[in-house]
């Protein structure tokens, strides 16, 4: 199964995309948290087990690290400089820059359950079956908006990566292991085990 998209057109001239995928998520008769990046809709498929018990595999090395902002499956918005909503993504496992403030939860409310994403220093995607939203629009989007570090599992291709830094909101260095060998980030993240995704 791959994402189902739906393209922009369909939302109404002014509507939020927040409305939309509100919509979306309220006629789904199975739980979903769609996103919204590079001007469409995207549906992610459910996640099955060894997808979640990698990400939250993850989170818990960050966690032991010392790093007790990680956290899973909370949704981050992406605004164009005059305050539209420029994307809407829900990331697998993410280190946040501080615990949210009271302004922080403010913009949530307001933003119908979206935290800015200023507050995210370093996003991690695992690939399911629709691994090219993981390895191009989404890391297009965090580049593009400056989160730090961007830590992607590639099931698929059987690699994972990290991209530092972004220049000029490009990802322009990597360094990539074979899934199962350890992958190293930048200071002051520790070196992650990617043994939790076997063959």
């Amino acid at each position: 199964m791959s994402a189902e998209s739906i393209s922009e057109p369909f939302m109404e001239p002014g509507q939020d995309p927040i409305d939309l995928l509100i919509a979306i998520e309220e006629a789904s008769q199975a739980p979903i948290r769609p996103e919204y990046i590079e001007g469409t809709v995207l549906v992610p498929p459910q996640p099955e087990h060894r997808h979640n018990a990698g990400a939250v595999k993850l989170t818990v090395q960050f966690h032991a690290a010392g790093f007790d902002l990680a956290g899973v499956n909370n949704g981050y918005r992406v605004a164009h400089q005059d305050g539209r909503t420029r994307a809407l993504l829900v990331p697998d496992f993410c280190i946040c820059r501080r615990e949210p403030t009271d302004l922080d939860e403010a913009y949530r409310r307001t933003r119908r359950g979206w935290y800015p994403i200023d507050l995210i220093a370093l996003v991690g995607e695992v690939t399911s079956s629709d691994h090219e939203t993981d390895t191009g629009p989404k890391l297009r989007t965090c580049a593009a908006a400056d989160v730090p570090v961007h830590v992607l599992v590639d099931r698929h291709a059987k690699k994972a990566c990290c991209h530092p830094a972004p220049v000029e909101g490009r990802c322009t260095t990597r360094t990539e292991v074979d899934l199962g060998r350890p992958l190293p980030l930048p200071e002051p993240y520790p070196t992650l085990d990617t043994a939790p995704f076997p063959d």
